[in-house]
């Protein structure tokens, strides 16, 4: 399969040199970043340069899927959902897709797209605190739970 050019290393720039393959996945991250919902760019103007002390991706590879924001300090992934996430055969691709990135140690958070747009600061408090207390990965828990009458 030949992916479209990146313009990098072909001549065009007096570069010249070999034609970069890209991975399928990163093609596509790249044109989603080219075309965000407009709940995703509200969202983004907020995340983008550490301004919660979090540094996110937009649009992000991982595995055969782009999500779309990721934090790899947390292994967090939110995902914007709009109106077409719960028609058809959505749902069951969001739950195999989310399946897939929680087996493979990514915790993914889903925010409608109404509620971005409704509220942007209350969506990132939200994220922040699913940051600072992830569900899973609780100080406390470090190790297996004691044996009754342990403590």
């Amino acid at each position: 399969m030949i992916l479209p050019d990146t313009g990098r290393g072909t001549g065009e720039a007096g570069g010249g040199g070999v034609r970069t393959m890209l991975r399928p996945e990163t093609v596509v991250a790249r044109n989603l970043r080219k075309d965000m919902s407009l709940p995703e760019v509200m969202l983004w103007q907020q995340l983008r340069g550490r301004k919660s002390g979090l540094k996110f991706r937009r649009q992000h590879p991982i595995g055969p899927y782009v999500v779309d924001f990721y934090c790899s300090q947390a292994s967090l992934i939110i995902e914007i959902d709009g109106e077409a996430h719960n028609r058809g055969e959505h749902p069951l691709q969001d739950l195999s897709r989310d399946q897939f990135l929680e087996e493979n140690g990514y915790r993914v958070v889903r925010i409608a797209a109404v509620d971005v747009l409704r509220d942007v600061e209350a969506v990132m408090a939200f994220i922040i605190a699913q940051v600072a207390s992830p569900l899973h990965h609780s100080p406390a828990a470090s190790g297996p739970p004691p044996r009754a009458g342990e403590v």
